[in-house]
């Protein structure tokens, strides 16, 4: 089921701002569209939007081609799973699967069916005449999604449905509802603040903040062309270390004069424009590189050493004070308080207008 959003805007009664607003989206049959965001941006106010649970203010949402404003949540031929699991503690798991189809009058053969097949897939046909107090976190959310299954959905809507498992148990979960997903084909749209669970499942990432959308894309698209400096700083772990400075004579330049990079070739004429002006370069931690090589080099004083196993995570200062985190391999030797010399992988670099914070194309 293709999903389309047009201007779509949220405003509450008793407001004078919109919570969300201008929300131009197209979701595609059989996509994993993860609505990425930090606390408060309107991910959920969106996907409550989409469910029916709340009305639209303004602009137009459509399942396949047709007009959803005013269509009732129960005839929308949508599931949605939530964070809370929001099972019923007084029947077993097969009677809460089986709840929505029974409301529906399906037949005992077809529930029966739909629930152990679900069961099946999601490995829990062993506790299905268990109560939900008696089997663990991660089951449970099994048999949320396990309820949301056997309705055969055109669309799943899932609202940060492992933010209460614990990690080693997310991480998991992660790789099952890719599987399920990739199984069944289902059009899902799914919201969290977990970069990690976007970056890690999401055929589609939109992220939020303060109600407007900052980037569309793949995952791969978020990570290696930001669109602009809150995107560049919200997706990745450790962040995207930024440098601000200015251009001169073609090279950008810290104030300290310590740090002065050329751009490559492909850079060098967006960056023309900026002569003289303030810039703002980002660069990944693993993008920087040990040793000497030429006018890019720089030294950098180590403050604290992280060990990661494969990797060191060293968090270093620059002669003007700028804190850079800088990964290298796990057996390389560092210590707090030695100065060593990096430099550019000029081909990472990401520039940023220091104004407007989108970045120079």
């Amino acid at each position: 089921m293709r999903v389309e959003l047009k201007n779509i805007g949220k405003k509450y009664e008793g407001r004078e701002a919109f919570t969300i607003r201008h929300i131009d989206l197209e979701i595609e049959s059989q996509e994993f569209c993860v609505i990425l965001g930090p606390s408060g941006c309107g991910k959920s106010t969106l996907l409550r939007m989409i469910a029916g649970l709340n009305s639209i203010t303004e602009g137009e949402l459509l399942f396949g081609g047709k007009l959803m404003n005013k269509v009732e949540p129960k005839d929308r031929d949508i599931a949605m799973v939530f964070q809370s699991y929001a099972l019923y503690p007084h029947m077993t798991v097969y009677q809460n699967m089986a709840f929505s189809l029974e409301m529906r009058k399906e037949s005992k053969k077809l529930i029966h069916e739909r629930v152990t097949e679900a069961a099946q897939t999601l490995q829990i046909t062993d506790y299905l005449y268990n109560k939900p107090s008696d089997i663990s976190g991660g089951q449970r959310q099994r048999v949320a999604l396990g309820r949301a299954m056997v309705r055969n959905p055109a669309v799943f809507l899932m609202d940060e449905p492992l933010s209460n498992l614990d990690a080693k148990l997310r991480e998991h979960m992660r790789v099952e509802l890719v599987r399920l997903h990739q199984d069944l084909g289902t059009t899902t749209i799914y919201v969290t603040h977990d970069q990690t669970e976007a970056m890690t499942m999401a055929t589609k990432i939109v992220l939020l903040d303060q109600g407007k959308i900052q980037q569309v894309g793949a995952p791969e698209e978020f990570y290696n062309r930001p669109e602009n400096l809150f995107v560049a700083g919200f997706i990745g772990s450790p962040t995207m270390n930024i440098l601000r400075g200015t251009m001169k004579e073609g090279r950008f330049v810290i104030e300290s004069g310590t740090v002065s990079v050329r751009p490559e070739e492909a850079d060098r004429a967006a960056l023309q424009a900026y002569e003289n002006k303030p810039v703002i370069l980002g660069i990944r931690s693993e993008r920087f590189l040990s040793g000497e090589n030429g006018d890019n080099t720089f030294e950098a004083v180590i403050e604290v050493v992280e060990m990661l196993g494969k990797e060191k995570l060293l968090y270093a200062k620059l002669a003007d004070g700028q804190q850079i985190i800088i990964s290298q391999p796990g057996h390389f030797v560092y210590n707090p308080g030695e100065v060593h010399n990096f430099h550019f992988d000029v081909e990472a670099l990401h520039y940023f207008d220091a104004e407007t914070t989108q970045r120079i194309v």
